[in-house]
């Protein structure tokens, strides 16, 4: 399996309408971030169920500390959409020993969209963002994830991505597994029909027709197979702090971690 990593050689700035404005407390804690990331890079690891906002986040913390923002779900995703399409996967169970076969088969590439401001998922050099989002791939990715072969290469290429530092990675083991001497972890949660319900309106903002219990359902059943996979379970680190946003906005959230990155940046 190849990857070519563009984010290796581009900064993407990420500008997030949040809907609420910054305080002088928080512009001021912003301003300090910024000198001491200047001088010391880091990588901050954040985990969590899904639906949990965690890309979202991710995102809005690399693009204010101008870091690179890895989205190691759509790793996962793109092997899911390809074993599908091979027919690998399916209603009749998964013939791993052929998708251990196919990974030299697989590239993934990860291409700057300078329209849309973000970079998008590409699967042999077809782009397949907007595939590897739908809720057939969300039913099978975490039985791909669980294949140690697929785990072990996404591993590899993760942390050959992130040997410079400065980046924003997010999934279920990255605090645990991918880096796991991460300066900052962070465990995200929220409660299950909240998660559903952004997930249902996520699919409903792309056209897609979806059923709410469906999502849901599909929901608990990834949190299950997350946690009880016997390759790099979802756990919380030891030393990840847990963020609950299920009441919190993004504006919210984003305080939160301004603060957080603060602390551990001034007193590191």
């Amino acid at each position: 399996m190849s990857f070519v990593c563009t984010l290796c050689t581009l900064r993407l700035k990420i500008s997030l309408k949040t809907g609420k404005k910054y305080n002088d407390k928080s512009r001021s804690t912003r301003e300090n971030i910024s000198k001491l990331t200047m001088n010391k890079k880091i990588i901050i690891a954040i985990d969590g169920y899904s639906s949990c906002g965690k890309s979202t986040f991710a995102k809005a913390i690399a693009g204010e500390l101008n870091y690179l923002y890895i989205d190691s779900g759509a790793m996962y995703r793109t092997v899911t959409l390809y074993c599908m399409r091979a027919g690998l996967i399916g209603k009749e169970g998964v013939r791993t020993a052929a998708i251990i076969s196919s990974l030299p088969d697989i590239n993934i590439n990860f291409i700057y969209n300078p329209d849309l401001g973000k970079y998008e998922t590409f699967l042999n050099s077809a782009n397949v963002e907007k595939e590897i989002r739908g809720i057939e791939v969300s039913a099978y990715v975490s039985r791909i994830s669980q294949i140690a072969e697929v785990r072990t290469r996404m591993v590899e290429l993760q942390r050959q991505i992130g040997i410079f530092k400065g980046i924003v990675m997010d999934g279920r083991d990255i605090g645990t597994v991918v880096f796991p001497d991460a300066e900052i972890k962070i465990f995200m949660t929220a409660s299950v029909d909240i998660r559903a319900k952004r997930r249902f309106d996520e699919l409903i903002a792309k056209g897609e027709k979806v059923d709410f219990e469906e999502v849901k359902i599909n929901i608990i059943a990834r949190d299950i197979a997350d946690e009880n996979r016997d390759i790099s379970p979802l756990r919380r680190a030891e030393d990840a702090i847990v963020l609950d946003n299920s009441r919190m906005t993004v504006a919210q959230q984003m305080e939160w971690v301004h603060d957080l990155i603060h602390r551990k940046l001034h007193d590191s």
